[in-house]
């Protein structure tokens, strides 16, 4: 391959000759087709790199080199784009030791290619990837409703639109229906009913008194029990049992407490006289408690129980216990208390109805003849104070046959509503779900399969009716779809295939990017080569 001046003019080939065009009769022989032609690349980055590539159609010749034909207005203002455009220079890639004509068809072929690649290029914005034109999305059926046509095609399929129906009227009241119990969960409701409590000891290992033990004997022992139940209304006691059995209906016994202290004599037990146990610090609850320790003398043993209310209960102090009646209540309970003690007696002042007047008990608890209601809440604060705990006393004896000094203590507590754990069971259960989403999943499969049975019918039926037309769609819609894979929905064959299409103003900077972004060890032919 020459570098360095302009190419030399070539005969032509000989199939190119039997196409030439022949001048009609009469008149002139045909023009060379000047205005086909490419801009000048004089002087540009271009100049002297390709050859002209043979080709069939002289209306289509590709000169790469300087041109002495005149330049049109398109030409010229390409040109002059061209001059304005910073100097662009592609790599230089030496020539091959040895090139052959066929050598410089090839880069010339190349060069061909690369404007065709650029063309692609540029039409794709500049980018390597063409995008995909848009799709209208279809819209998505339910899973489990039928299509109208094949309700058309169906009948029967009515039966199952109603089934439809029926089941989404259910699950919008199951919907509301566990709307309503997590509602109803956030303020449990409580009913009142008796713990009783017994305490009792027992002992082992204990001898006569005044006589020594055996060397090798057993060290004698007592252990402390306090145990709790939930009394049922009228429920039988087993008079056979010290005990009954715990009711798995009702919390366990520790649970009704926030803090258990057992004092022992400490002039017996001078290292560990107090015995404490918290329900913070607990991780399960308990149904009872245990203390055993050595020993053989008797004693009084102090047992303090302070109650865990929830809510929070509060004492109330001495002028409002006789307002309301109550000794130990929740806040929210006294407040709603006083409020309908004050509906009650018509105390609320009809020209201001924020504030009510007090009566004679009522000034003994707030000390004013007139309050506002918004400050109810914080009055009465001083009224209330943590609920004394419950103190009881136990003689451990260590005489007697069985439980020695059996006690009961009834407390009266509240229990959670029997129904609660049945609705948090109810709320917190998957098990019925499970058969519901297996049915639902082979319906849809049976939906499925009726769109695909109506997709072949109508494919079926439309080639029966007019096959010929129905092939012809057919073969467009899968060329087109095959275009869109392919990435060419957006190329213009025909406008490709015309010498016009490459005197555009892009095409010289289009090939430059497009040599810019090769491989430098890469040809323009695609080979090691070079041009």
């Amino acid at each position: 391959m020459a570098s360095g001046g302009p190419p030399q003019p070539r005969p032509p080939h000989p199939q190119q000759q039997q196409q030439q065009p022949q001048p009609p009769p009469g008149g002139s022989p045909a023009t060379p087709m000047t205005h086909l032609r490419p801009p000048s690349l004089a002087g540009s980055a271009f100049h002297g790199l390709f050859h002209t590539p043979p080709s069939h159609n002289p209306a289509f010749q590709i000169h790469m080199g300087a041109s002495s034909s005149p330049q049109t207005p398109l030409m010229a203002a390409a040109a002059a784009q061209s001059a304005k455009r910073p100097p662009q220079k592609p790599p230089v890639r030496p020539p091959a030791p040895g090139s052959t004509s066929a050598a410089a068809a090839a880069s010339a072929a190349a060069a061909y290619k690369a404007a065709a690649a650029a063309a692609a290029v540029a039409n794709s914005g500049g980018v390597d990837l063409t995008p995909a034109a848009r799709r209208n999305k279809k819209r998505k059926l339910p899973e489990k409703q039928l299509p109208d046509r094949v309700a058309a095609l169906l009948p029967e399929s009515a039966l199952y639109t109603q089934l439809l129906e029926f089941e989404a009227r259910v699950d919008a009241a199951l919907a509301r229906k566990k709307v309503d119990i997590q509602e109803a969960l956030k303020t449990p409701p409580s009913l009142q009913r008796t713990l009783r409590i017994y305490v009792f000891n027992t002992f082992a290992n204990q001898g006569p008194r005044g006589i020594p033990p055996p060397k090798n004997a057993d060290p004698p022992t007592w252990s402390l029990k306090i145990i709790g139940r939930v009394l049922e209304d009228g429920a039988e006691l087993d008079p056979a049992s010290v005990v009954p059995k715990h009711n798995p209906v009702y919390p366990k016994f520790s649970q009704f407490f926030k803090r258990v202290t057992i004092a022992l004599d400490p002039s017996l037990y001078p290292e560990n006289p107090l015995i404490i146990w918290e329900n913070a610090r607990s991780a399960a609850q308990q149904e009872g408690f245990e203390v055993k320790r050595k020993g053989d003398k008797e004693f009084v043993a102090n047992i303090r129980l302070e109650m865990n209310y929830s809510p929070e209960k509060f004492k109330l102090s001495q002028p409002l216990m006789e307002v309301l009646g109550v000794e130990v209540d929740t806040r929210a309970r006294v407040i709603a208390a006083l409020w309908q003690y004050i509906k009650a007696k018509k105390l609320q002042n009809p020209n201001d109805p924020s504030f009510f007047m007090c009566d004679p008990q009522l000034k003994k608890v707030f000390g004013e003849d007139k309050l506002k209601f918004a400050m109810l809440s914080q009055k009465i604060s001083q009224h209330l104070s943590a609920p004394p705990p419950i103190n009881l006393e136990h003689k451990i004896k260590l005489s007697g046959n069985g439980a020695s000094g059996s006690a009961c203590y009834d407390v009266l507590v509240d229990v959670p509503f029997p129904l609660q754990k049945e609705m948090m069971a109810f709320l917190a259960n998957t098990e019925k779900h499970k058969d519901i989403e297996a049915c639902d999943e082979v319906i849809s499969a049976s939906i499925k399969k009726i769109h695909e049975h109506r997709r072949r019918r109508a494919f079926f039926l439309g080639f029966s009716q007019s096959p010929v037309e129905f092939i012809n769609a057919l073969i467009a819609s899968q060329s087109k779809d095959l275009k869109l894979v392919a990435g060419e929905a957006n190329r213009n064959i025909d406008k490709e295939r015309r010498a016009d299409f490459y005197n555009q103003p892009w095409v010289e900077d289009a090939v430059i990017r497009y040599l810019n972004r090769k491989p430098a060890n890469e040809g323009p032919g695609g080979g090691a080569g070079g041009s």
